[in-house]
């Protein structure tokens, strides 16, 4: 049997070898990222994965032997889980939990990809009394060893839902009759000092460099800003989220 293992060389984790894969798939499978195969694998044992993996809705692929040494420095056979340091709560138990959170407000981060940032997002929204964070199953930031240090330990206590369409995620906010607030510099967007701010609500806070995603803005019921008093380009967005989650915290205090 394989161990759980740490590349030496970024942090991450993974769970390598046939058994320990399809127990985990078994057991934990929101703990997991994607799985992946050496490419020209074929057996029973392959097989047996690749069906957990579409019944648990966790992602696979087949990657060459070369890039599979690279991922797990050791003998793996031919099969690597990536995994987060942290297990996922599903979407829908955090939307029926978060009204009940001192600040219920979550955040939602559209394809944000630095994971220091999200480490100091949750330390943020768990100091402040916020409900949970919701990220993004395909080009979000990789909730490991990095962002777990970032956030001072809040990522082991703050509920985490991973999503693989973030607009079908924020449809169903709506329906949970949640207020969506895009936080970007739009016109008609409301100054975040004098804004009505309503609860329970999801912050959307976009990526570093192309913002929200038309697909996802378009559920947002409104925009907040951040004035400036000086010229200067932008906040980072864990300074900005910082900023807007004080906010919503100073209204209910």
């Amino acid at each position: 049997m394989q161990n759980s293992g740490r590349d030496k060389k970024d942090g991450k984790i993974y769970v390598v070898g046939n058994k320990p894969v399809a127990e985990l798939l078994a057991d934990d499978p929101r703990k997991v990222d994607f799985v992946a195969f050496r490419r020209g694998r074929r057996d029973k044992a392959v097989e047996e994965i690749v069906e957990l993996c579409r019944k648990q809705d966790v992602p696979y692929k087949t990657v060459d032997a070369k890039e599979l040494d690279y991922m797990y420095r050791g003998n793996h056979q031919g099969i690597a889980a990536r995994c987060a340091a942290l297990s996922y709560t599903p979407l829908e138990q955090m939307l029926e939990d978060a009204v009940d959170a001192p600040l219920p407000l979550i955040i939602a981060l559209d394809q944000v990809q630095d994971t220091g940032n999200v480490g100091v997002l949750a330390r943020t929204l768990y100091s402040l009394g916020g409900a949970g964070l919701i990220v993004c199953q395909h080009h979000g930031a990789y909730i490991g060893a990095g962002a777990m240090r970032s956030s001072a330990g809040a990522l082991n206590k703050l509920p985490v839902a991973k999503v693989g369409n973030l607009a079908n995620a924020m449809k169903d906010c709506v329906n949970y009759d949640y207020h969506l607030y895009a936080a970007r510099a739009v016109t008609g967007a409301e100054n975040i000092y004098t804004a009505d701010l309503k609860t329970p609500a999801v912050l959307i806070l976009g990526n570093e460099e192309k913002g929200i995603r038309p697909g996802v803005s378009k559920f947002a019921h409104g925009s907040l800003h951040i004035p400036f008093l000086r010229e200067f380009d932008s906040l980072n967005v864990a300074q900005a989220g910082a900023i807007i989650v004080s906010e919503f915290a100073k209204r209910l205090g």
